[in-house]
């Protein structure tokens, strides 16, 4: 079947029925779907930053500078 050139493989689809047409392209495009998805799991935005040690003294200081340079 690996042998078998685009133009026979149309050839041969255009004698399915269209039941058949249907189920065929169904297979192609999860085929597809599984070749263009990536194959490593995305990374979840949740928990980013949870590795990171902000105190809240720190995010008040941020505050407080960015506060005081819009009001100059």
């Amino acid at each position: 079947m690996s042998d078998m050139s685009f133009e026979q493989v149309i050839t041969l689809s255009d004698t399915l029925s269209l039941l058949e047409k249907v189920r065929l392209v169904e297979h192609v495009m999860n085929s597809l779907k599984n070749d263009i998805e990536p194959k490593q799991p995305r990374k979840l935005l949740r928990g980013l930053w949870s590795d990171t040690n902000i105190t809240a003294e720190e995010i008040d200081e941020a505050r407080k500078e960015m506060w005081s340079s819009t009001q100059d």
